[in-house]
């Protein structure tokens, strides 16, 4: 297994009463680089996340994270050897606040009893909240921490929830559509944000719709369709690849132009 990838996906599977989702998908993610999953909608885009992160078990296949065998890992514990992941719907706790929200990422990383009190706020000066609240400010959150998360707008709750999964401190970050109800400017804000995690070393695979994100984000991207893998390679030649354009416009000839016809 080679010592430039940190994660590696080899004959996954995966079917649902009768019908295949996934089938014999294999592709590597690079150490450090910046990796998106595509394909059309139904395509096991989501499902391979969730093979991934351990929502749901695999039927068949292995998966390795930097070296180590996962899949045979309960969810809460391919945390601990270095993966995080948010999902395309918010899973923020609405009861708690901005602030409660992010360290609750951070469990992993804390320990001792005062660690258990951390999120509801019972230690306003442990360390973790100081974290919490720079992170927010490096995603560019501009919002009372310790107001509630539930009556902010949908993009900034997306960008609390990516903050989130970042606080686990992990090698990899698994991300559903993180772009997605996001304006021009706070989608632009997300992926300078990631550039600069990735910069310190983290591996990013992203699922994303806005072509224009993913472009300007990601150096490498696969594409599914069918549940079958029918591209991997540099992103800058995705668009004219011609499986993916016929998997994408039903035509095996077609123009290419615009860098959001792809999606």
């Amino acid at each position: 297994m080679s010592n430039d990838a940190m994660l590696v996906i080899d004959k996954l599977g995966k079917n649902f009463g009768g019908v295949t989702v996934v089938e014999d998908v294999s592709f590597t993610v690079p150490r450090g680089g910046r990796t998106a999953l595509i394909g059309p909608n139904g395509a096991g885009k989501t499902t391979t996340f969730n093979l991934i992160s351990g929502v749901v078990p695999l039927d068949q296949g292995t998966i390795h994270l930097d070296g180590r065998r996962i899949d045979q890992l309960p969810a809460r514990k391919r945390i601990g050897v270095g993966l995080s992941r948010s999902f395309q719907n918010i899973r923020l706790m609405p009861h708690l606040s901005v602030v409660e929200n992010v360290m609750l990422g951070q469990h992993s990383q804390i320990e001792g009893i005062g660690g258990l009190f951390a999120p509801i706020g019972l230690m306003r000066n442990h360390p973790a909240r100081h974290v919490a609240i720079e992170k927010l400010g490096d995603a560019g959150v501009d919002v009372d921490p310790d107001g509630p998360v539930s009556g902010l707008p949908y993009g900034t709750r997306k960008r609390i929830e990516v903050v989130r999964a970042l606080m686990s401190r992990p090698r990899l970050l698994i991300l559903d559509e993180p772009a997605a109800g996001l304006n021009p400017r706070e989608t632009a804000e997300l992926s300078d944000f990631l550039k600069n995690a990735t910069a310190d070393g983290l591996t990013l695979l992203v699922v994303e719709h806005d072509m224009a994100f993913v472009h300007g984000l990601c150096d490498h991207t696969v594409v599914l369709n069918f549940g079958r893998l029918i591209y991997d390679g540099l992103t800058q030649g995705v668009q004219a690849d011609p499986a993916v354009r016929e998997a994408y416009l039903g035509a095996r000839s077609v123009p290419t132009s615009g860098a959001g016809r792809v999606a």
